[in-house]
């Protein structure tokens, strides 16, 4: 895909988006209830992969409205209020996860999954990583406590859920669409 597919936005990226978004807080919501240990707020989150799975697919700025919004759907219906900079980091995780978008051709094709999987992580660091930091402003937290009982857990979680997750999302989405005839 050349570069103007991957950074175009228009209805179909926040059709995609708000898809992306209502799976990710739905599927956060049901899992926000287990804590990762030692972490202060953080969550085992599984749907992770989904977020990283539609930037991946749809690109940056799908990913990007499917973190910020999903993210913050499900931090409201686990009433927990709104955190614009947790909401922004995943934001952050998902358009980077949808810069694989450019260097992917075969969802099937084991050099392409390596290739989503390590945007998706790196999404992941980045998105984190500003969240976690973030919080030091925010919370009042210091700089051990963001990336000890912040970033770690949540960037190890997340990790863990990508390097397994997408690439079953992606052989499905492969499958469905052959079917399909796309």
């Amino acid at each position: 895909m050349n570069d103007k597919s991957t950074w175009e936005f228009g209805t179909r990226q926040v059709v995609y988006g708000a898809i992306g978004a209502a799976l990710y807080g739905v599927l956060s919501w049901a899992s926000n209830f287990v804590p990762l240990p030692a972490a202060g707020n953080v969550t085992f989150r599984p749907a992770v992969a989904v977020l990283i799975f539609f930037g991946v697919a749809y690109g940056p700025w799908v990913g990007f409205l499917a973190g910020v919004i999903g993210n913050t759907l499900g931090d409201a219906l686990s009433g927990w209020g709104f955190y614009w900079n947790w909401s922004l980091g995943n934001g952050l995780m998902g358009l980077v996860a949808g810069l694989a978008m450019a260097a992917i051709s075969d969802f099937r094709a084991q050099k392409d999954i390596i290739k989503a999987v390590g945007w998706g992580i790196a999404g992941v660091a980045v998105g984190m990583l500003f969240a976690s930091l973030t919080e030091m402003f925010v919370g009042g937290i210091d700089i051990n406590t963001a990336l000890v009982g912040y970033f770690t857990p949540a960037f190890i979680g997340n990790t863990v859920v990508t390097a397994i997750l997408v690439p079953i999302l992606m052989i499905a989405f492969a499958a469905v669409a052959s079917r399909r005839g796309r």
